[in-house]
């Protein structure tokens, strides 16, 4: 009798580790994506996807706008599949210069600043409905939304403000 009442109790305490263990656990964790170039304009305008997370909508667009117009200044950004311009398939970024956020951070910070200067060198591409994409967490909100960044003028007022050399 005690030893199939203990039995019984492992099979028990065994089948409730596999229950639970196999029960669908949630993420909060977003994943990072990278920004893409998905046109060229004849302005030496570009078109970007490029995504924001925030605590609301509204902030995480605004973060998605500054994105695109950070990976011009900073990063290489890869074109999407069918749209690269050049064998390379990336667009370079405008500053080439080792440690050029850190050297030039008081300058970024106030560039980058809510309601900024980068505003003027970026703009919707897509205002129709559906062209922009959010996700929503418990946490945050994250956007995916379609930017054009003016490059030649962001390039100009580099050079002008004395961060670009050329």
């Amino acid at each position: 009798m005690k030893k199939s009442s203990v039995l019984i109790m492992l099979a028990a305490v065994v089948l409730m580790a596999l229950l639970t263990a196999c029960g669908t656990q949630r993420s909060q964790a977003y994943y990072d994506y990278e920004s893409k170039v998905i046109g060229t304009e004849l302005d030496g305008s570009y078109t970007i996807r490029a995504w924001g997370r925030a605590r609301n909508g509204i902030d995480a667009y605004v973060q998605a706008r500054k994105q695109a117009v950070y990976d011009v200044i900073f990063t290489q950004i890869q074109f999407a599949t069918g749209t690269a311009p050049s064998t390379s398939g990336v667009l370079k970024p405008l500053l080439l210069e080792v440690n050029a956020k850190t050297k030039y951070e008081e300058y970024f910070n106030v560039f980058f600043a809510d309601g900024g200067e980068f505003e003027k060198y970026c703009s919707m591409k897509e205002r129709r409905l559906f062209s922009s994409r959010f996700q929503k967490n418990e946490a945050q909100m994250q956007a995916q939304v379609t930017v054009c960044v003016y490059r030649n003028k962001l390039k100009e007022k580099l050079i002008q403000d004395g961060i670009l050399k050329y």
